[in-house]
């Protein structure tokens, strides 16, 4: 007797969770991959997109907006140490490898491009590597993991984040029906780090300029998300990722003010001033 195939179980799963009222993090197959770098190119003023492509790439999987990847990278001995596939998941050595998570920004199945918004910032490992690498580099990408599966169903979204969000908040925009409506949140250092983007007519989109201030500093995202007026009744969901201290606010007023169940937001530390490899596990 034939076993049953489980390979594509997960995407019954993901078409169930659109088609429902709360959103639920979905898991994929979690596979390793060898990938090109196919070219570099700047994205407004503060984002560095790297477009990966190549055989290794064939067969990826892409559902959710704010799924990430990790590149891995080289140890100081320049050995490179990789998970081994372990059925649908991904066996880790010990010490885990040197890698970084970053949001998939777009795939095309169609080129088998995959690009990789990253914020250049000085000292970073994959920042460096992002800035001086050249076309035909080899990387490796693990995952991604799962995604965080949203329904249409909701009468408003709101998004927020830093310009490491960004990838993610722009993606969302994209792949939300044109007759939603909401409001976007976007704290960047100035004008010259919006980008276009694609958002449905409802959706307002706010950019907050933070001029001199450090990244990650002050609290004038927290205010302007604080500041909307939801309309009683309609249901709301809220999506929030940036530096953890500067988003921490915005759990207390999720959960204390608009009172939304968990299912109804996601609000994720990306980084965290002064930790390399931040590691939100809220």
């Amino acid at each position: 007797m034939s076993r049953p195939d489980h390979r594509h179980r997960h995407l019954d799963r993901i078409a169930e969770v659109r088609a429902g009222r709360h959103a639920e993090k979905v898991g994929y197959p979690i596979r390793i991959r060898e990938a090109e770098v196919v070219r570099t190119a700047m994205v407004g003023a503060g984002l560095l997109r790297v477009t990966l492509g190549g055989a290794g790439t064939a067969g990826f999987e892409s559902h959710a907006p704010d799924e990430h990847v990790k590149l891995i990278f080289p140890e100081p001995d320049g050995s490179v140490r990789l998970p081994e596939p372990n059925g649908l998941m991904l066996r880790w050595p010990r010490p885990t490898p040197t890698s970084r998570e970053y949001t998939v920004r777009r795939y095309d199945p169609a080129s088998g491009e995959i690009d990789i918004d990253i914020a250049p910032h000085e000292g970073g490992l994959a920042s460096d590597w992002a800035q001086a690498v050249e076309p035909g580099a080899v990387v490796h990408v693990a995952g991604p993991p799962g995604g965080l599966i949203v329904p249409h169903s909701y009468d408003r979204y709101l998004l927020a984040g830093d310009i490491t969000a960004l990838p993610a908040i722009a993606r969302r925009l994209e792949e939300l029906p044109g007759s939603a409506r909401g409001w976007a949140f976007v704290e960047v250092a100035d004008a010259a780090e919006e980008i276009g983007m694609s958002a449905p007519e409802g959706v307002e989109v706010r950019w907050l300029h933070r001029g001199d201030r450090p990244a990650g500093t002050g609290g004038a995202l927290a205010r302007a998300v604080t500041s909307v007026s939801v309309p009683e009744g309609e249901r709301l969901y809220v999506w929030a990722a940036g530096e953890a201290g500067q988003i921490k606010p915005l759990r207390r007023w999720v959960r204390d003010e608009l009172r939304l169940e968990k299912a109804d937001h996601d609000i994720t530390g990306y980084w965290k001033r002064g930790v390399a490899d931040f590691d939100d596990d809220h």
